[in-house]
């Protein structure tokens, strides 16, 4: 195999982000909190990328060997989607969710909300590989942190992943604990490139 080639994605390209990204985080512990029967996933993130994390140029994909294999979104400082996505959204979510796993979801977003630094910062909504152990999540971080001059924060959901963000400089700054679900943990990088 060869090293992941990595490049914003295209706007034509949103669905295949989601598709990444749903079955990257298909069994992540706050997925499976949200959705405990695995339904539904899929249309949950392509409503993520169509409303909630649709800032033009923020959203990259890594190929291994031509294939899709991994993908992140970013939202920008400042970022906050557009009216119609915003009237949009809530009916869109509640349909592609049903009802139980939308007010889980909602508990999470509360929680992380909450959480988030109150600074305009770079915010990593997402980043998974379906396509594992080729170095797709470092290429993903090194691409856009590259081009990134000001501080930037995300939420880990899988302990596992923390050495990856630590070697880019994000540090644990805050325990995310989800009631009755999964914990999750903030990590924050000051500002300057790579």
């Amino acid at each position: 195999m060869t090293s992941p080639a990595v490049r914003v994605a295209r706007s034509h390209e949103r669905h295949t982000v989601a598709a990444i990204l749903a079955r990257a985080f298909a069994d992540d512990p706050v997925v499976r909190f949200i959705f405990p029967d695995g339904r539904r996933i899929g249309p949950f993130y392509d409503a993520l990328m169509t409303h909630e994390h649709c800032a033009r140029g923020s959203s990259d994909i890594a190929h291994v060997d031509g294939e899709p294999a991994a993908a992140a979104a970013w939202d920008p400082p400042g970022h906050r989607p557009g009216l119609w996505h915003r009237l949009v959204a809530g009916p869109v979510f509640a349909r592609r969710m049903g009802p139980a796993a939308a007010a889980r979801g909602q508990v999470v977003q509360r929680a992380m909300d909450d959480a988030r630094p109150d600074e305009d910062l770079w915010y990593l909504a997402l980043l998974g590989a379906v396509v594992t152990g080729q170095g797709c999540g470092s290429a993903l971080l090194e691409h856009r942190l590259a081009t990134v001059d000001g501080p930037a924060y995300l939420e880990n959901s899988n302990a596992r992943n923390t050495p990856l963000y630590e070697r880019f400089g994000f540090e644990i700054t805050r325990e995310i604990v989800i009631p009755d679900g999964p914990t999750l943990w903030g990590m924050y990088r000051p500002g300057a490139g790579i």
